[in-house]
């Protein structure tokens, strides 16, 4: 079954934790060639939108890294817990041969981020562009010499569809039931 909302601060056990001792070790290696690039997102359902900002953003540095959003933090900043718990979801992305290293990102701040990792681009979907988030990344980056690139959103898929279309496939048996045969 999939989550519950996320309201409130919640403490995050078992699985689904960020303790950096659990998360296996990264695949990258520190000192870092060239120009070092960050594509954030949760990842969670990953689909061919996600393989494209990785694809594109390899293309246009050294050296990725991939920062997976935790659960905690997608939670808090969609409202909803990602399908796909936090260790699967970098088991996965570190395995894109695009990617160089994974990270696990358990703070909101990509400012934050960018303290401990030192990258020089940050990689978003087109949808950030001309937003107030989108705005405040380059406002905020653009004093550092990190610049932000835009990527085409890629509009037939989406983890937000998937989602939907998860969840009436979830829902099915339960509308048949409230329904009966034949009655949908």
């Amino acid at each position: 079954m999939l989550k519950a909302g996320c309201g409130g601060i919640v403490t995050v056990q078992g699985a689904d934790a960020v303790d950096r001792a659990a998360v296996p070790a990264q695949r990258g290696s520190r000192p870092r060639p060239g120009v070092v690039g960050y594509a954030p997102g949760v990842y969670d359902l990953f689909h061919i939108g996600h393989l494209n900002i990785l694809r594109h953003a390899k293309a246009r540095c050294d050296f990725l890294i991939a920062g997976v959003v935790s659960d905690e933090m997608a939670c808090r900043a969609k409202g909803k817990w990602p399908v796909v718990p936090l260790v699967e979801r970098l088991e996965i992305i570190r395995h894109i041969e695009f990617v160089d290293e994974a990270y696990a990102e358990a703070v909101p701040s990509k400012l934050d981020v960018w303290q401990e990792l030192r990258f020089d681009v940050i990689f978003k979907g087109g949808d950030w562009k001309g937003t107030p988030k989108g705005d405040a990344l380059e406002r905020d980056f653009g004093p550092l010499g990190v610049e932000v690139v835009y990527f085409p959103y890629t509009v037939q898929t989406s983890s937000t569809i998937l989602r939907r279309a998860l969840e009436q496939v979830v829902d099915e048996p339960r509308a048949r039931a409230a329904f009966g045969p034949g009655e949908r």
